[in-house]
């Protein structure tokens, strides 16, 4: 199945905290994006592998997410190897996204960052012909996106740009708190920890009205190219209606 755009993440919730607001604009305009989480979070505190599937299904559904699939990896061995980056390099070459995304490259959690490294290798060897890789027995055709563009997770970065999210941003919470699991509800017994703590979901909240307003709007979601980008001047100044 081709998808427009093809997001990678280290755990289910990942997609949804860093980019919720982003991927509800993109499907609501029909463009169809596709989820691929690395792990199961099978390391996680809270919650189970069952319970972060289930969750990560009803995310899906609330942002009309077109394909998910989770790849298996070692939750908390989220680094280089053969194994790993071939396995992206396959989904890169099914899917044949116009764009992908994956974690910034410096980050709070060592599987966030182990993510970022193997998305970016993927993302250029996929286009390399010499590199074989498989699907369904045949051999695939070499392929490699337009751009990877990096998200933001726990530590900030500057961005090189800002994604207004204003009219998708209720998807976007309603998407993570769908982890019931992982996030913060007073009649949980099992042990709080740094993203089911209350101020947790309210940082969520503050940090994309910061970056709206930036942009002067209500929520924003920011993004990181090591690449330059275009700026059309045509596509501003068109004539409006």
């Amino acid at each position: 199945m081709n998808l427009d755009v093809l997001v990678f993440a280290a755990h289910p919730d990942d997609a949804e905290l860093s980019m919720g607001g982003t991927i509800s604009r993109l499907t609501g305009k029909g463009i169809k994006v596709g989820v691929i989480d690395l792990s199961k979070g099978e390391l996680g505190t809270r919650g189970s592998i069952d319970s972060r599937k289930s969750e990560a299904a009803k995310a899906s559904e609330i942002l009309k997410i077109t394909h998910r699939e989770n790849l298996g990896f070692k939750d908390g061995s989220l680094k280089q190897n053969d194994e790993y980056l071939k396995k992206i390099i396959s989904r890169i070459r099914k899917h044949q996204p116009k764009i992908i995304f994956a974690p910034y490259f410096n980050d709070r959690h060592p599987d966030h960052i182990g993510t970022s490294k193997l998305v970016k290798d993927a993302f250029f060897f996929s286009g390399l012909a010499k590199i074989d890789t498989e699907e369904n027995d045949r051999i695939q055709a070499p392929y490699r996106p337009a751009k990877l563009y990096y998200y933001m997770q726990t530590y900030e970065f500057k961005p090189s740009f800002i994604v207004d999210i204003s009219a998708a941003f209720d998807a976007k919470m309603n998407a993570i708190l769908a982890y019931e699991t992982q996030f913060h509800n007073p009649e949980s017994r099992e042990p709080e920890t740094f993203i089911s703590q209350p101020n947790f979901i309210k940082f969520i909240e503050a940090r994309a009205k910061y970056f709206g307003f930036k942009i002067g709007k209500d929520y924003g979601e920011a993004f990181f190219c090591e690449e330059e980008i275009e700026f059309d001047f045509f596509n501003v100044l068109k004539p409006k209606g």
